[in-house]
């Protein structure tokens, strides 16, 4: 069981996506889980999550059609493993200890 599951609900996020993914693969923090709760986005973003999930075992894409926001979040919720539970923006992934931070700064304990 993975220590943080960071959930990221994608809607028109292609522009970003990549960076964001890699930001997040990068933390200092290594025992994450990324679930990807792509929300019926009719772009690219979904193609580009399930690239790569094929090459990183500590993802997991979720497709549904679209929900809203917060089904997207409730949806990545229902398939997080994690003790704790966070999640993030794909506009918010510069930090590369943003894990290790919300951990410290007391993101939501799941289990």
């Amino acid at each position: 069981m993975p220590l943080v599951s960071i959930i990221v609900p994608i809607y028109y996020v292609e522009r970003y996506i990549k960076e964001c993914l890699d930001s997040i693969i990068n933390q200092t923090l290594k025992d994450i889980e990324i679930i990807i709760a792509n929300d019926g986005s009719p772009d690219n973003g979904p193609k580009i999550c399930d690239e790569y999930a094929q090459k990183a075992s500590i993802i997991k894409v979720i497709h549904q059609e679209n929900g809203g926001l917060g089904n997207a979040r409730n949806v990545g919720m229902s398939y997080a493993t994690g003790e704790y539970i966070g999640f993030l923006s794909y506009k918010l992934y510069r930090c590369r200890s943003l894990a290790g931070i919300c951990i410290n700064g007391g993101i939501h304990k799941l289990r």
